[in-house]
């Protein structure tokens, strides 16, 4: 990694930037403007390089030979959950469960956890603002077991509204479950006060990281919930990565969701017994190379230091809140007073689609649609919103050069 820190101890985002391979590049004959980050991240060369070195030199599967190759291959899979143990501040690395990402960990604690548990009439409580990875599944679950999913409102400014979420946690709400940041708003959730609440009434609350963990520095015993789920991609690492982070007690009871190798003690053909967790959850092969690379993103990550690029990125959310308010007949969608540098927005009498596609012109990326999320855009009683997420290697001019380049484009359209 390059020197990311100027000699007086400021975040540098130039230096940054040469990490970033792809940066360079150009679309439509201009430079590159990536302001897609909530969607995927970008890789920095020190995750690229890992996976590559990983391939060249020690590619092997996992747990299943004594040879060279696979005790190292081996030994840097495990080191992946070793860190992410770390990262997150686990009591323990048997804590983490490595997944293909946030989807399949909420998975398989709707499967493995709740699934077993839900009776008629019982309840899994979730909020307006989430990501369909974080609805479906519990509605499938639900389906099943003749349970029924209830939703905790969110104001016009895109904020969970906390004593509603409070209140709803009645005796049939047997799991709770919440962004800890939103895709669409930014918005950032009180995870620790909700927490709170949920474990008063002993109801296990599970926290959809994957928002949250490229901006913001994450302890789970801080957070005091009960089931945190990540993804890799969205981290500065390889895609089809992330963890299950869960509290032994529930690991220790929760079946598995899946079999096949790896995740078993013994087999048999009258039956059957599983590994301890978390490896009784891994079944198969994993993405060795990408937890490899997931292993260098982190490292990337402690290096820059989440203070340091925490503030640089309010710098970036502040400056492209102010152009966009500027900008006629535009509407931001989520206002939150605590957010991370997504913003949501529409302009009057432009389809957010055509603006995307005329912006991608000007070599500038950003989403267009309902980003997995189409109860929140009922609740703003829009078809889909274009959004510009960031991250630390963003500058303050491709801010500039986007709201021009929005300007110039919405002319085309009126």
């Amino acid at each position: 990694m390059s020197d990311a820190i100027g000699s007086d101890g400021e975040f540098d985002v130039t230096r940054v930037r040469e990490d970033f391979p792809l940066l360079a590049r150009q679309v439509h004959g201009k430079s590159l403007v990536y302001f897609d980050s909530a969607n995927t991240s970008q890789k920095p060369r020190a995750v690229i390089d890992a996976v590559d070195r990983y391939y060249r030199h020690f590619n092997a599967n996992v747990s299943r030979a004594v040879h060279t190759l696979g005790e190292e291959s081996t030994a840097a899979y495990e080191g992946a959950r070793d860190k992410l143990a770390k990262f997150i501040n686990a009591s323990s690395r048997d804590e983490i469960v490595l997944t293909s990402g946030t989807t399949q960990a909420t998975n398989l604690v709707a499967y493995s956890y709740a699934l077993p548990r839900l009776k008629a009439g019982d309840e899994i409580l979730v909020t307006t603002m989430e990501h369909h990875a974080n609805i479906v599944p519990w509605q499938l679950v639900c389906e099943r077991a003749g349970a029924k999913l209830k939703v905790a409102p969110i104001t016009e400014r895109g904020e969970l509204i906390v004593e509603k979420f409070i209140e709803a946690l009645t005796p049939s709400v047997k799991l709770a479950a919440v962004t800890h940041v939103s895709n669409v708003l930014g918005t950032i959730n009180p995870v620790a006060e909700l927490a709170r609440a949920t474990r008063k009434r002993g109801i296990p609350l599970l926290v959809d990281g994957s928002q949250a963990m490229p901006h913001l520095p994450v302890d789970v015993k801080a957070l005091g919930c009960d089931f945190y789920a990540l993804t890799g991609h969205k981290l500065f690492g390889p895609t089809g990565t992330g963890a299950l982070w869960a509290r032994k007690e529930w690991l220790r009871d929760m079946p598995p969701f899946l079999g096949g190798g790896e995740m078993i003690r013994t087999v048999s053909f009258d039956g059957t017994t599983f590994a301890e967790p978390p490896h009784r959850f891994e079944a198969g092969t994993p993405n060795i190379a990408g937890f490899v690379g997931l292993s260098a993103a982190l490292d990337y990550i402690d290096a820059l230091g989440h203070a340091r690029f925490g503030a640089y990125e309010a710098s970036l959310l502040e400056h492209l809140t102010e152009a966009l308010r500027a900008v006629p007949g535009l509407r931001i969608f989520g206002e939150a007073a605590h957010k991370v540098p997504v913003v949501s927005f529409l302009v009057d009498g432009a389809h957010a689609h055509d603006l995307a596609t005329l912006l991608d012109h000007e070599g500038i990326a950003v989403r267009s649609g309902h980003h997995c999320a189409h109860p929140l855009m009922q609740f703003f009683g829009v078809p889909a919103t274009l959004r510009a997420s960031l991250a630390f290697y963003n500058t303050h001019e491709e801010i500039d050069r986007f709201v021009a380049a929005l300007v110039k484009v919405r002319r085309l359209l009126a």
